[in-house]
C-alpha cells in the first residue's frame, strides 16, 4: 500500500519506493532516446549534405608538380614553362604549384617517356627526337608553314584539338599544348648557300622527324642530334652547320661558330613540340583546379610558347647582324628548287596519317594551311 506525505510546499505527494523510482527513470530514458534518434539521424544527414555541397576548392589538396627542362634556364622554352607554372599557381590560389628539378630527368629523346613514367610531372620535348613514333604531328613540320612561331603554334594547336588529339599518339600523357619553334633556316660555317648545288658535301645537324627527311631530299648530309649539342658539334668539326631557327644563335651561343645564314621565306621547316603532364599527376588535381588549368592550356599555352620563341628569333637575328653573320635571302629560283625536292614529303605525310587513322588527311592539311594564312 502506497503511503503519502506533505512536502515543503504543503502538497500531499505519494512516497515512492526506491525500486519504483528506478523503473520510472528507466522508462523516461527509453522514451527520450526514442524521441532523440530521429533528430540525431537528421543532423547526420544534414552534415553529409553540407559536406557534399561544399565548394571543391575548400577541400582540394595541394599538388606540387615536379618540372624538368633539358634546356638552360635562360632558354625561352624553359622560361615559358616557368611562366605557365606561375600562372597556374595564381589561377589555383596556390593549390597547384611547380617545383623545378635540379637537372633534366632524361636526355631530350626520352623526355616524353620520363614524364609518362613519373620521373617528372611536367616537361616539353620534340616529337621528331623519336622518329616514326608521332608521324601525325609532323603536319606542323612540313616546309613553308609560316614565318612566325606564334602563328604556326596557334594553327597547329587548333588542328590538333580539332582532328589529331583523338588519335591519342601520346597515350599515357596529358597534353597541355602543342606548338612549334620559329621558321627553320640554313646556317653554316663554311660558305654562302644560294642553290641546291652549294648544299652538297656539307653536314648539318637536324632535330629528326620531317627536317631530317627534308635535309636528305635537298641533298644535304644530316646528323640527328639535339639542338643543345650544336655548339660542341660545330666546335669539334663534326658538323658544318645546322638547320635551326634564329633563336638558336642567341640561346645556344652560336654567333661565333656560324658565319653564313640562308633565309627561306616561309621557313624551310618547323619543329613540332608538345608540352605534357604525367597523367597521374593530373588526376591528383581537383576538378575545380583542373578547370582553371584547362583555361591556361591549349591555344593559350601554344601562344605563350610561340610568342616567346618569336622574341628569341628577333634577338638571334639582331645578334647575327651585330656579329657579322652573312645573311642571304633565298632567291625565287632557289625556293622553286626546294619546293620541287620537298613536295613528296607532303604526300608521304598524307599516307602516314591515313595509316594512323586520319582518314581525311588531305582535308586536315588544307585546314592547317588555311589557319596559317588566316593568322598571318
Amino acid at each position: 500500500m502506497r503511503s503519502s506525505a506533505i512536502n515543503a510546499f504543503g502538497i500531499v505527494a505519494p512516497v515512492v519506493s526506491p525500486g519504483a523510482a528506478s523503473a520510472v527513470v528507466s522508462a523516461v530514458a527509453i522514451a527520450v532516446s526514442q524521441l532523440a534518434a530521429p533528430l540525431v539521424a537528421l543532423c547526420v544527414a544534414c552534415l553529409v549534405a553540407l559536406t557534399a555541397a561544399w565548394p571543391a576548392a575548400a577541400i582540394a589538396q595541394p599538388v606540387t608538380l615536379r618540372t624538368s627542362s633539358w634546356l638552360p634556364a635562360s632558354h625561352p622554352l624553359s622560361q615559358s614553362q616557368a611562366k605557365w607554372c606561375a600562372e597556374v599557381e595564381r589561377a589555383t590560389s596556390g593549390r597547384v604549384r611547380c617545383s623545378p628539378l635540379p637537372k633534366p630527368v632524361s636526355p631530350p629523346p626520352g623526355t616524353f617517356d620520363a614524364v609518362r613514367d613519373g620521373l617528372a610531372d611536367l616537361s616539353f620535348s620534340v616529337h621528331g627526337y623519336t622518329p616514326g613514333r608521332y608521324p601525325i604531328t609532323q603536319i606542323a613540320e612540313l616546309p613553308f608553314s609560316g614565318g612566325s612561331a606564334e602563328i604556326a603554334s596557334v594553327a597547329f594547336q587548333r588542328i590538333f584539338a580539332r582532328h589529331l588529339a583523338a588519335l591519342n599518339e601520346q597515350r599515357g600523357l596529358k597534353v597541355i599544348a602543342v606548338f612549334t619553334h620559329g621558321p627553320g633556316q640554313i646556317y653554316n660555317a663554311r660558305r654562302p648557300i644560294a642553290s641546291l648545288a652549294e648544299l652538297r658535301g656539307l653536314r648539318f645537324r637536324v632535330d629528326g622527324g620531317t627536317v631530317s627527311d627534308i635535309g636528305k631530299a635537298i641533298g644535304a648530309t644530316v646528323a640527328m642530334k639535339p639542338a643543345s649539342e650544336t655548339l660542341d658539334l660545330l666546335a669539334s668539326g663534326a658538323i658544318d652547320g645546322t638547320f635551326s631557327p634564329a633563336e638558336s644563335i642567341s640561346s645556344l651561343r652560336l654567333e661565333k661558330a656560324i658565319h653564313y645564314c640562308t633565309i627561306v621565306p616561309g621557313g624551310l621547316y618547323n619543329t613540332s613540340f608538345a608540352f605534357v603532364m604525367n597523367q597521374a599527376a593530373w588526376d591528383r588535381i581537383s576538378k575545380t583546379d583542373q578547370a582553371a588549368i584547362e583555361r591556361l592550356s591549349g591555344e593559350y599555352a601554344a601562344t605563350l610558347f610561340g610568342r616567346a620563341w618569336d622574341q628569341a628569333d628577333r634577338r638571334g637575328a639582331a645578334l647575327m647582324q651585330a656579329t657579322g653573320v652573312r645573311t642571304t635571302i633565298a632567291a625565287r629560283t632557289f625556293v622553286d628548287e626546294l619546293r620541287a625536292k620537298v613536295a613528296p614529303l607532303e604526300r608521304k605525310w598524307i599516307v602516314d596519317a591515313k595509316a594512323r587513322g586520319l582518314a581525311n588527311a588531305e582535308q586536315v592539311l588544307r585546314e592547317f594551311r588555311a589557319e596559317v594564312a588566316r593568322l598571318e
